[in-house]
């Protein structure tokens, strides 16, 4: 069931719910430049075992509004914190890959975790996105540069570039059209915005406010968020455990995707 949450005055947010009831219930953010439909071939099976499926799609991406400012890590936190209060989850696990686990990552310290029971940080692009003369574990600051700087001048072009960093399996032509196709449903100032956001904002501080059970799921190809991320997010939340996958990139959670759902099922109980 697709519906909107008011998150500001003027901006709404689409949130697909998928199994509500009783329900052990999942919340998934995704990452740029998609949408919620990134986690498609989780939404197949998860709810046949009982799990209520919650995605978000971020302002400016997807089916929600795409307002002209609002991509820090701050206000897409706030944007979450409003959609579980309009949907009252308690005791949830929240899901975040790429910019959606910064963006999880920035809920659990801005929000005291705030209903949140367990976290998945998926491919996560944290604690820095890029690289930083005491971090040198990220992308080079120049290769978002990049992005942006194709996103005002060719974006299917650059689209097309990203989906083939995305993948280490091969991938068919259809499925290619599919994920660059979601890229598209974003606005291009959005999708700029929310590249600079992952430039510049780092969640070292808010690494360690985390408290709740934190599953790491990443893959040693990842061509977009480094694998040594994983790394030092293991290292820096407590309660935390690493999970590796041997072969895939950025898109673990369709490329070993029964590892990746047998893996957030144990997670979850």
């Amino acid at each position: 069931m697709g519906h909107y949450v008011r998150v500001e005055p003027d901006v709404k947010i689409y949130v697909e719910d998928i199994e509500p009831g009783c329900g052990k219930p999942i919340l998934f953010i995704h990452g740029w430049p998609a949408n919620h439909k990134l986690f498609e071939y989780q939404f197949d099976v998860l709810p046949t075992m009982g799990y209520r499926c919650i995605g978000v799609d971020i302002r400016g991406f997807g089916k929600s509004d795409k307002p002209w400012g609002g991509y820090s890590y701050d206000r897409l936190a706030d944007d979450i914190r409003c959609v579980v209060e309009a949907l009252q989850l308690q005791n949830f696990t929240l899901a975040g890959h790429s910019v959606g686990g910064a963006i999880a990552i920035r809920y659990m310290a801005r929000h005291y975790g705030y209903g949140v029971s367990k976290l998945a940080l998926i491919a996560a692009a944290a604690p820095s996105f890029t690289k930083r003369p005491d971090f040198p574990y990220g992308l080079p600051k120049e290769d978002v540069n990049k992005l942006i700087i194709e996103t005002y001048n060719d974006r299917p072009k650059m689209l097309e570039r990203f989906g083939d960093m995305f993948f280490f399996q091969y991938v068919t032509k259809p499925f290619s059209d599919w994920f660059f196709q979601m890229g598209l449903e974003a606005a291009g100032h959005s999708t700029a915005a929310l590249a600079a956001s992952l430039r510049d904002e780092s969640l070292f501080s808010d690494v360690g406010t985390i408290y709740v059970p934190t599953l790491i799921l990443h893959a040693i190809h990842d061509k977009v968020s480094l694998f040594p991320l994983a790394m030092s997010l293991n290292n820096g939340i407590k309660n935390s455990k690493l999970v590796t996958f041997e072969n895939s990139g950025h898109g673990l959670f369709w490329e070993e995707r029964d590892k990746f759902n047998k893996e957030l099922i144990q997670f979850i109980g």
